[in-house]
């Protein structure tokens, strides 16, 4: 995107605003990106923000780290750190601490050690590389690399409180890195020095290093073929080998080094004694079936790990991954835990992918006295207390369940209510599964950060099961709130001839596919993607609904009802006079049902229950409205939903119309077509014909996915819809595989009301079904008007507001704006009955007023500003217990409130203009209303096209944030539209993004990354600033505990641990370099340099000069040492000349 020039905006203000032909002002906007048209003086808004306001950056990332490889623990820190096969590191303290860094490879973590206690960490790569973490600074950092060219890294082991890491390769060898300098060593073990000389075949791969726990000079090496080697590193050579005939997958030590046990690829474990020549003392098969001829037990699954810990008092812990027998075929994953003679299995939901035990102590030659293990699953983290009876498992206090089902939509708010977080704390608590561990998260390490951001954040999540979860996002921190539980209003048990659409709905037929909050009313609407929305109520009590009240909609695309051959005709109009209720059922006692859904009768795609409901405190169902069938078609996908908690209306509309429900009196207030709702003004003279007519037989249905469609990924991608070659907007399923057009009800096919994502319709022949899009290209038609007649409108986003629904109105009254996806934004105006017992009573009324204005592209968002350039947010009616008793004055004092109408500037003038801001996927305008005059307006995006924008509030004013295809996150001023930002943050990889794409107030903005986690960011200035004291510290000064004390005997004997003069043996002076080609060393950029451009202010300069006069103190003291031995150097030569002329002073010359 070319870089915006402000100096030709305010030139084109200028000539825009001195010109007088305004209304020549639309064809100059693809010179001028910003147009000002025709503004009076006294128009004139100041506005407050500027460039220098915004600042693009991440803040934190949340959620399950995705697709999970490796796993370590510092048991003094006590942080846990996970990295991923996309080369992601998430690191973890206590609740609230958490961090996630990025190998810039993007290759797959295959190991990580942490160099414990000491605030690095040292992660092996599948690329060859090593990397050396500093985690002493909020966002850690690489300070060394090496990277390996000859030799593929398969195992490294770090000893603890060694600088020395031992690195395992595919070819057998062993070399050696110094940790502080990141330079190898030339002392290596080479694999055929390890092995027996007789032995021809080459061991394979390294697959286990570590050291004797009560000598470090001997290092046991694991051979993938079968081979242990005892290897004395002093002597060069091998003390033992111990050789079995199937392939070992890991090795463990028992604390006082005599014995160790190996893990093997069918499923047994074997105990060798160190000393033991030849065969090991014990083999255990712990799933095996033992046979009772005494024969070997059948081969099971492979132990992938198996890990050995003791304790004082009891029996060893043998924890082993895998090891099941073949025949248990289904059955889960699970974990072996053998204590003594009981063997207890631990079923996971997920493939096992690692596991740790966290133990007393970090020293390795001490009793170890397990409390816990760490389970690292696919897609969970898992941690069970060792020290209870029957194993319970930890409360996970992490954000670690967004993908518990996957994400289908999301919604966030900042600077929410105060009160409604504790809300609906109060009522999730009362959700709590019980069970747990008494005991304390045992990971809890690090601080939290310093921040004084305190703003009230929620974040909503809809889910592919119906599921709707709140989460607490204030500071930069994510806690699950509350979760609604929304398929409990409908029957589970559906026959094959019921179900009311194709695969997908059968898959996830409760899939949340949008979202409507009100904050304030505490009103919550949700559209679900078989055609239904429900509308809840909070409540703090608990309530039996002996009725689920229920509305039945038909929207249908023509008048005709009469299926006809020719497209003509007569229509008989879908809707009847306003303020009656036309095509529902009313509220009755039981729903609809027909058998067969082909007949032409009111089926709805799902049953609602028609037995009585118990709905505990939180969200309680107060209506639910689902579209039917009609003359054998299935009923069109929601593309857009608005609730008004003032009004107590719901709006919804798809490709057929508009519908528009009073939840209060629970009738329909409005259903209109696309045709009613422009009345004569129907730019594109369409003619209206039979749905029968109109059928394609090619499927209507396209997913923009990554490439697989697994159940597991099913919600990835939302459905575009397939539609001739104009610039449509659509979420039309229609059509199947064949002619039968029963529709498939894809999965969130929008996130948005207005996040909208479209695609061209193939030629009929071809069948999108066969031919997956796997990008955003698209044909789009020169001009709006270019339509195919066979093009269909849908209605994408809603403005609920009190303001001008007519050109030269008085005064603001309640409206209804509409956007479309052909670029139209309508008005409808609304007429409410008084407050009180006439609302229940009195019906609403609603005028389409005609088309406002037109823009390219389909319009994504709606606002509305009042004169001083503020939003005018939509009236709201403050929450209330809907649950009151039958007190009769209670009762008054619900139904007596008045609807709240919020307007920053305090007392508004009756008379006073507004500006109504309007953003489609290519342009935005602003018109002042009531004159309907449009002042400004903006091309966004040429070459690409707006996914999501929103008018959003931030610290000094009011903007338009839009998020482009391309990458790019703009922000323009609000009324002015003038571009303050435009940064190319990411190239759009998959769909998930575009349909999670949330900005909100206060400049926080977030979407899904991936399947389970959930990226933050920020664009402004005053939070980027912020940023680093918000953050938590991972690294805290902690002693490290005390060495085990070695005894008397021991001491005296020599029966204690042996250390080991690593310098010694692997510097340069005796092992000398190693060679150069080996492999290749990269200073990282978290180095003394790049920690000097990161630390900034005050602090950076108390930390910069500290690091200075250490520096210089120990360039000082190495002065004075120096001076010291020169000295002492000056004083012993004198000596000897002294002691020289003493015994010379009496003798001749010739006695010399």
């Amino acid at each position: 995107m070319k870089k915006f020039n402000i100096r030709k905006v305010l030139d084109g203000l200028k000539e825009a605003s001195s010109s007088s032909s305004s209304s020549s002002a639309p064809s100059s906007s693809s010179s001028n990106p910003s147009v000002q048209v025709g503004l009076q003086e006294n128009h004139l808004v100041q506005e407050q923000l500027h460039s220098e306001h915004f600042q693009l950056c991440k803040t934190v990332r949340h959620g399950f780290p995705y697709q999970p490889s490796s796993m370590a623990f510092d048991p003094v820190q006590k942080i846990l750190a996970i990295g991923t096969q996309s080369g992601a590191l998430r690191l973890f303290g206590r609740p609230g601490v958490e961090c996630y860094c990025q190998h810039e490879s993007g290759a797959a973590v295959i190991q990580l050690q942490f160099l414990i206690n000491e605030g690095a960490l040292v992660s092996a790569l599948a690329d060859d590389t090593v990397h050396l973490w500093n985690l002493r600074q909020k966002r850690p950092a690489i300070l060394h690399s090496l990277k390996f060219s000859k030799e593929r890294i398969t195992f490294c082991h770090l000893p603890f409180q060694s600088k020395w890491l031992y690195i395992g390769t595919e070819r057998g060898n062993i070399h050696i890195v110094n940790v502080e300098s990141f330079m190898l060593s030339g002392y290596v073990i080479m694999w055929n020095k390890a092995i027996e000389l007789s032995s021809k075949a080459h061991p394979g791969p390294v697959v286990h290093i570590s050291d004797n726990p009560m000598d470090e000079g001997k290092l046991i090496i694991g051979f993938e073929s079968g081979i242990v080697v005892l290897w004395d590193l002093k002597s060069k050579k091998a003390d033992y080998r111990y050789t079995y005939d199937e392939a070992i997958h890991s090795v463990a030590w028992h604390h006082e080094g005599k014995q160790f046990v190996c893990s093997h690829s069918d499923g047994t474990l074997t105990i060798w004694n160190v000393r033991g020549q030849g065969k090991p003392i014990q083999t255990i098969t712990p799933h095996g079936k033992q046979p009772k001829d005494g024969k070997k037990p059948e081969p099971c699954k492979p132990i992938l790990k198996v890990e050995y810990k003791t304790t004082r008092i009891g029996e060893p812990f043998i924890i082993l991954s895998g090891g099941l027998s073949y025949d248990t075929a289904g059955r889960r994953p699970c974990l072996t835990v053998m204590h003594g003679k009981s063997t207890a299995v631990l079923e996971m939901d997920y493939p096992i992918v690692d596991f740790l035990t966290l133990c007393e102590t970090p020293y390795p030659n001490d009793f170890q006295e397990p409390y816990a293990v760490v389970v690292l699953l696919e897609k969970d983290l898992v941690v069970i207390d060792l020290a209870q009876n029957g194993y319970p498992i930890f409360e996970n206090p992490y954000p670690l369940t967004i993908h518990e089902s996957p994400v289908t939509c999301c919604e966030y708010f900042a600077d929410c209510p105060a009160d409604l977080i504790p809300a609906l704390y109060s009522v999730g608590s009362r959700q709590k599964r019980q069970g747990y561990s008494k005991k304390e998260w045992p990971i809890s390490g690090g601080n939290w950060g310093q921040g004084t951001q305190s703003y009230p954040e929620i974040i909503i999540t809809g889910h592919a099961d119906g599921t709707v979860k709140f989460w607490d996002a204030s500071a930069i921190m994510l806690q699950v709130l509350y979760k609604l539980k929304t398929p409990k209003v409908f029957d589970r048990s559906r026959s094959k001839e019921d179900k009311g659409g194709g695969d997908a709905s059968d898959e996830d037929p409760f899939a949340i596919q949008l979202m409507s909050w009100c904050a304030e009313s505490r009103m919550l609407c949700v559209a679900g993607v078989s055609a239904n929305i429900i509308v809840y109520r909070f409540s703090k009590l608990e309530v039996t609904t002996e009725v689920v009240q229920l509305l039945e909609v038909r929207m249908q695309y023509e008048p005709n009802d009469v299926e006809s051959p020719e497209g003509g005709g007569e229509h008989t109009s879908t809707h009847h006079t306003p303020g009656a209720s036309p095509q529902t059922s009313g509220p009755p006692s039981h729903p609809s049902t027909n058998s067969n859904n082909s007949d032409g009768g009111n089926t709805p795609c799902l049953k609602v229950r028609s037995t009585p409901l118990k709905q505990s405190a939180g969200y309680q169902v107060d209506l639910v409205v689902q579209l039917v069938w009609v003359s054998g078609e299935p009923p069109q996908q929601i593309t857009s939903l608005a609730l008004n908690s003032s009004y107590g209306l719901v709006v919804f509309g798809n490709i057929n119309g508009v519908a528009v429900v009073d939840y209060i009196q629970k009738t329909v207030v409005l259903n209109l077509g696309m045709l009613e709702l422009y009345g004569s003004n129907d730019p594109y003279q369409r003619q209206p014909r039979s749905p029968r007519k109109s059928r394609q037989p090619s499927g209507g249905l396209c997913d923009i996915n990554e490439g697989s469609a697994t159940s597991e990924d099913r919600c990835k991608s939302p459905t575009s819809v397939l539609m001739s070659n104009s610039n449509l907007q659509q979420f039309y399923n229609g059509g199947g595989r064949g002619a039968k057009m029963s529709r498939k009800l894809s999965l969130p096919t929008e996130l948005k009301p207005d996040l909208v994502l479209l695609s061209v319709c193939p030629p009929r022949g071809a069948n999108p079904l066969d031919h997956r899009d796997n990008s955003f290209s698209r044909s789009r038609s020169s001009s709006v008007t270019s339509i195919d007649k066979e093009a269909k409108e849908a209605v994408l986003s809603f403005h609920f507001c009190e303001s001008y629904a007519r050109k030269g109105d008085g005064t603001p009254s309640p409206c209804l704006f509409l956007g479309t996806s052909l670029g139209a934004v309508l008005t409808l105006a609304l007429t409410l009955p008084p407050p009180g017992e006439q609302r229940q009573l009195q019906p609403v009324f609603l005028a389409p007023t005609g088309v406002l204005i037109r823009l390219k592209g389909s319009i994504l968002r709606l606002a509305l500003l009042d004169s001083t350039g503020s939003i005018l947010p939509p009236a709201y009616e403050p929450w209330f217990e809907p649950n009151v008793s039958a007190d009769g004055e209670e009762r008054e004092k619900v139904r007596k409130r008045r609807p709240v109408s919020l307007s920053p500037s305090g007392s508004q003038d009756l008379n006073e203009s507004h500006y109504a801001v309007m953003c489609s996927e290519k342009q935005a305008k602003v018109l002042l209303l009531p004159s309907q005059t449009c002042i400004y307006k903006h091309s966004i995006t040429e070459a690409s096209f707006v996914l999501r924008a929103d008018v959003v509030q931030i610290s000094q004013g009011v903007c338009l944030a839009c998020f482009c295809a391309n990458g790019h996150i703009m922000t323009l001023s609000l009324p002015g539209l003038r571009p303050l930002m435009d940064v190319n943050y990411l190239p759009l990889t998959d769909m998930r993004i575009a349909r999670t794409f949330c900005f909100t107030n206060l400049g926080q903005a977030m979407y899904l990354c991936s399947p389970t986690e959930i990226q933050r960011i920020t664009y402004s200035q005053d939070t980027c600033e912020n940023l680093q004291e918000m953050l938590g510290e991972l690294f805290t000064p902690v002693e490290t505990p005390e060495a085990p004390n070695r005894g008397f005997f021991k001491g005296l004997f020599g029966g204690g641990a042996q250390s080991l003069d690593r310098e010694e043996l692997f510097g340069e002076e005796v092992a000398g370099r190693a060679s150069r080609s080996l492999a290749q060393h990269i200073p990282g950029p978290g180095g003394i340099e790049g920690m000097k451009g990161a630390a900034s202010g005050v602090v950076g300069d108390l930390a910069r000069a500290r690091i200075a006069l250490d520096e210089r103190g120990q360039k000082l003291g190495e002065l004075e040492e120096r001076t010291a031995a020169m000295m002492s150097s000056a004083d012993s030569f004198s000596k000897h000349a002294h002691e020289m002329m003493l015994k010379c002073k009496d003798k001749k010359w010739y006695q010399f």
